[in-house]
């Protein structure tokens, strides 16, 4: 049998991580390994639990969880880290995953959207609720950080979405809405293994090296283009 995913609960709310436990023990292939109140009793139990997915509020004793993203890592360097916050601040997402956090959900998200969301930040994909990638993209272009230049072959138009198939502008917009790799090919009515076929190459036609970056890019590109 495959081997669970192994979480680990950062929140000063007791009943809110006992509640967190008993709705993420009713997945099968979900298993808290342990819990903490706040980011230092987290540093001294992370190094032996070592669990694949750290579920971290931003709002904790003496310290913004976003601040804690970096100790975290480094405590259990192969964790992913989720933010579970009811902060829709969109600094704070921008924040997050600039320090490395796999992904930025709000405590309002459904149990089987959050554990589908735990599996996916476990495989290495990004993880952001579709309400927030506005305030993403606002808070990127607020901070002025520098657009990816697009990689254009030769003799092929300079536009960066130009670049793009129309299929691979599908699979784009459906990044944007938040959107799983499972869920676009059922959008789309293709197969799963096509879809990742045609992420890698958006990624690699507009010059972007993660799916959140595609996902900012388009929410921003493709507004504009409508």
């Amino acid at each position: 049998m495959t081997q669970p995913i192994t979480l680990f609960l950062i929140d000063d709310h007791t009943l809110l991580r006992r509640g967190l436990v008993a709705l993420l023990s009713q997945q099968p292939d979900l298993r808290v390994v342990g819990e903490a109140g706040d980011a230092a009793q987290a540093l001294r139990l992370l190094p032996a639990l070592r669990p694949d997915v750290i579920l971290l509020d931003n709002h904790l004793p003496g310290v913004l969880g976003v601040d804690a993203i970096a100790g975290l890592r480094e405590a259990s360097s192969e964790s992913r880290v989720i933010m579970l916050t009811v902060s829709e601040d969109g600094q704070d997402l921008a924040a997050a995953l600039r320090n490395g956090a796999q992904g930025y959900l709000l405590k309002t998200i459904d149990g089987d959207l959050l554990a589908d969301a735990i599996r996916r930040a476990a495989r290495g994909e990004p993880v952001v609720s579709p309400e927030m990638m506005a305030k993403l993209v606002a808070a990127f272009q607020s901070q002025g950080a520098p657009e990816p230049e697009p990689v254009a072959q030769e003799g092929e138009p300079a536009s960066p979405l130009s670049l793009l198939s129309p299929r691979e502008e599908d699979v784009l917009r459906e990044i944007a809405r938040g959107a799983s790799n499972k869920e676009i090919a059922r959008q789309l009515s293709i197969a799963e293994t096509t879809v990742k076929i045609h992420v890698q190459h958006i990624l690699r036609k507009l010059g972007l090296s993660s799916r959140v970056q595609a996902a900012v890019y388009a929410s921003d590109r493709l507004r504009q283009t409508e």
